[in-house]
C-alpha cells in the first residue's frame, strides 16, 4: 500500500538517497539543503505566511511495505515577488511586409517579461524509477495529491497554478536556446545559471537582452526548442492539458520549456473532491481516487473503487485500514 502525506524531518535519508538517482535541481544531492527545504516545509504546512513567495511544501509518498520514501512532489505557493521576480519569455510574432518589392514575413519574437506577484507553481515531482509503471499510476497520484491539498486549502494559494515544463535536450545535454542567447549573455554554464537563479535573480534583468529577440536570427535548433517538451516530458504535457492546464505563449528565459497554467478552482480533479463513506462491497467498474484518511496531517491514500453519490465502495476495506461506514474526503484521479 502507498500513503502519500507531507514531509517529516526522518524523511532526510530516504530523500538524500532519491536525490542521487538523478540530477535534481528542486532536491540537490546535498543533506543540509534537503534538511534546510524539509524545515521550510513543516513550517508552511504548520503555520502560513503573510508573504506566500516564503511557503513552500513537500509532499511525500511511502512505500508502507518497504517502510521507505520513493518519491516526492512540490508547491511554491507563490513563484515570483518584488524581491524575487519570476522572469519568462513572452512568445509572439511580428509581421513585416514591403510593398516596394511585394513580399512579407512572420517573424517569430521573444521578448523577456517579469511578474512580480506571481501563481502557485508546482514542481520537483520525482519518483524512483524501479516503481514507474506501478498499476497505481504513482507518478499521477504524487502529482494529483498537491492539486487535493490545494483545493482543500485555496486560501494558502494563489488563484492561478502555474507549470514549467523541461524542453528537448541536445546529445550532449545542453540547451540549444541558452546556448543560442543565454550563453553569449550571461557567460555561464546553463546548470551554474539556473542554480543560482533559484537564489539570486538579479543577473537576469541586469545581463538578459531586454529587447525583441527575432527568432529568425536564431539557429534552427534553438527555434525547434521554444515551447516544446522532452519525450519524457510528454506524457506530464498530456496531463496537464487533460485537466484544464493551458499554454501561456511564455517559457523559461534559459531553456525555452513551455510554461502551463490554470485557475485552481478549474482544475478537473479539484472539482471532484467530495467527502464520501466507505462502505465493503464488489465494484463493477471501479476508478482511482486518492482518499483522506487524516484531515489534521493530510494522510491520504490511493485505492480502487466505485462512487456512487457519496457513498465509495472499496472491494476490501481491510486491506486499506478503512472502517465501514467512514467518513472521508475523496478526489477522483
Amino acid at each position: 500500500m502507498f500513503r502519500i502525506r507531507p514531509v517529516k524531518k526522518e524523511d532526510l535519508e530516504d530523500l538524500y538517497d532519491l536525490s542521487g538517482l538523478y540530477t535534481f535541481i528542486n532536491l540537490p544531492h546535498d543533506k543540509e539543503l534537503i534538511e534546510s527545504k524539509i524545515n521550510s516545509s513543516l513550517r508552511s504546512f504548520k503555520q502560513m505566511s503573510s508573504d506566500l513567495s516564503r511557503d513552500h511544501y513537500i509532499f511525500v509518498l511511502e512505500d508502507l511495505e518497504a517502510n521507505r520514501v520513493i518519491g516526492c512532489s512540490m508547491i511554491h505557493a507563490r513563484h515570483g515577488d518584488e524581491h524575487e521576480p519570476h522572469f519568462y519569455l513572452k512568445v509572439g510574432q511580428e509581421n513585416k511586409f514591403s510593398q516596394t518589392i511585394n513580399t512579407g514575413f512572420i517573424h517569430g519574437t521573444l521578448k523577456l517579461g517579469y511578474d512580480t506577484d506571481g501563481p502557485t507553481e508546482i514542481g520537483g515531482l520525482i519518483l524512483d524509477p524501479s516503481y514507474r509503471g506501478n498499476p497505481n499510476k504513482l507518478g499521477k497520484v504524487l502529482s494529483f495529491s498537491r492539486f487535493m491539498y490545494m483545493g482543500l486549502n485555496p486560501h494558502r494559494f494563489k488563484d492561478t497554478v502555474h507549470s514549467e515544463l523541461m524542453p528537448p535536450f541536445d546529445a550532449d545535454g545542453k540547451s540549444p536556446l541558452w546556448e543560442a542567447i543565454g550563453r553569449r549573455f550571461l557567460n555561464m554554464e546553463y546548470h551554474d545559471a539556473d542554480i543560482l537563479s533559484r537564489k539570486n535573480k538579479e543577473f537576469i534583468l541586469s545581463l538578459f537582452p531586454s529587447g525583441t529577440i527575432y527568432e529568425t536570427l536564431l539557429p534552427i535548433e534553438a527555434r525547434n526548442a521554444v515551447g516544446k517538451v522532452g519525450l519524457d516530458t510528454e506524457p506530464v504535457k498530456r496531463m496537464l492539458e487533460s485537466i484544464g492546464f493551458k499554454y501561456t505563449n511564455e517559457v523559461d528565459p534559459f531553456d525555452g520549456g513551455p510554461h502551463y497554467r490554470c485557475k485552481l478552482k478549474d482544475i478537473k480533479p479539484v472539482q471532484t473532491i467530495q467527502k464520501a463513506k466507505i462502505e465493503q462491497g464488489s465494484c463493477n467498474h471501479p476508478k482511482l481516487y486518492l482518499v483522506m484518511t487524516n484531515e489534521e496531517n493530510f494522510e491520504v491514500i490511493c485505492l480502487k473503487g466505485e462512487l456512487n453519490n457519496d457513498i465509495l465502495t472499496v472491494d476490501n476495506i481491510s486491506q486499506y485500514k478503512l472502517d465501514q461506514g467512514q467518513d472521508v474526503t475523496v478526489m477522483a484521479i
